[in-house]
């Protein structure tokens, strides 16, 4: 019944939500602290290792804030993804116009996030710093209307899970026009091969890498996407994910303290060094036995992202409040799929499958 009622009662707060309402005038203050938000988020947001390092810093600070543990792994996971266009495998399978296109794709939903999520977290840090909740600031971030009711709620309940569970259903629908329907990204990326090519590589999967407290090396848990291009699977895919990591409460402390140890540099040799390398001459052999009997004998290039891309340059953020009706209240509700967490197999089993691809090319072009 306590559940029936709190739901009529959200309900009721997002309807409410949805109603123009005045806007006061700033305080000078107030005017100073938005700025300070934007100047932050903008340095921060300068590529994908300077967000995912921002991400982390700030939950070691406000660790009741899960969701910021949660984005810092998945934007790890997007990293490894844009590194992986210029490593040993997909230079083989993508021309250089696909592989910047796929890399343009990443980094916008990537840069785009960040740039709507990090003001939300730094308003909470200034209300907390001053004692007083600031959430009549979020419109002047162009912060969805969605997002503030549970602000409030949380300011007053403390409640991490249903916080989390609203920025992720905030974030993929704020890049779902923005980027998986923007018809530049259908044209170059959605509609072409590549795209499609993420349930065989192992891009589908996301990773949180953990120090096992015995043997003290670095094991693999997560998830594996699929139908990426829907909203509602994306949400069921971020609440699956935390879900799995605030599961295990030993496990998540020792991903906390992989993640504090190893500095994001967009190379899957953070995880996997018995499998990839970021520098060298790629001859160094895989030890024995391999991670993955598979795969050849040496190890696999994957470098730094600093080391592939050059920071890109992005236009402002399209305009627009994707919340326009309570329906999508449902997505709080629903039961999202478990993970088992065993991964390791999988990813494997991708990067067996790319090779085997690759040399099928090269025979048919041979």
């Amino acid at each position: 019944m306590k559940f029936r009622s709190d739901a009529a009662v959200l309900k009721k707060q997002l309807k409410n939500a949805l109603k123009p309402g005045d806007t006061p005038p700033l305080h000078k203050e107030e005017e100073r602290l938005l700025e300070d938000i934007k100047n932050k988020t903008k340095k921060a947001n300068r590529n994908n290792v300077t967000r995912t390092k921002a991400y982390m810093d700030f939950f070691l600070i406000h660790p009741e804030i899960h969701w910021a543990l949660l984005a810092h792994l998945v934007s790890r996971n997007a990293g490894w993804n844009m590194t992986d266009l210029k490593g040993s495998y997909l230079p083989k399978l993508l021309t250089a116009k696909e592989a910047v296109d796929f890399y343009v794709f990443l980094e916008r939903g990537n840069w785009l996030i960040f740039q709507d999520a990090y003001p939300q977290l730094l308003l909470y840090e200034y209300s907390r710093k001053q004692g007083a909740p600031l959430w009549h600031l979020l419109p002047f971030l162009h912060v969805s209307a969605f997002m503030r009711p549970f602000w409030e709620r949380f300011w007053e309940s403390g409640r991490s899970e249903e916080i989390t569970k609203a920025l992720i259903v905030n974030e993929q629908h704020y890049i779902e026009n923005r980027v998986l329907n923007n018809s530049l990204y259908m044209q170059t990326v959605m509609d072409k091969m590549m795209f499609k090519l993420q349930e065989l590589l192992s891009m589908n999967h996301i990773l949180f890498p953990y120090l096992t407290p015995v043997q003290k090396r670095i094991k693999l848990t997560g998830g594996t996407v699929h139908h990426f291009t829907s909203v509602n699977k994306r949400v069921s895919l971020g609440r699956s994910l935390y879900d799995l990591l605030y599961s295990i409460e030993s496990r998540l402390e020792s991903i906390i303290l992989w993640a504090e140890s190893r500095p994001h540099t967009g190379s899957r040799a953070d995880y996997w060094p018995e499998l990839f390398f970021m520098e060298g001459d790629g001859s160094t052999p895989v030890p024995s036995p391999s991670p993955c009997r598979g795969l050849g004998r040496n190890k696999l290039f994957s470098p730094a992202l600093s080391m592939a891309w050059d920071d890109w340059v992005h236009p402002s953020a399209e305009e627009g409040d994707w919340f326009t009706d309570c329906h999508v209240l449902r997505l709080l509700k629903k039961k999202p799929e478990k993970f088992s967490g065993d991964i390791e197999g999988a990813c494997c089993r991708s990067l067996e499958e790319i090779q085997a691809a690759i040399q099928a090319k090269q025979t048919f072009f041979s």
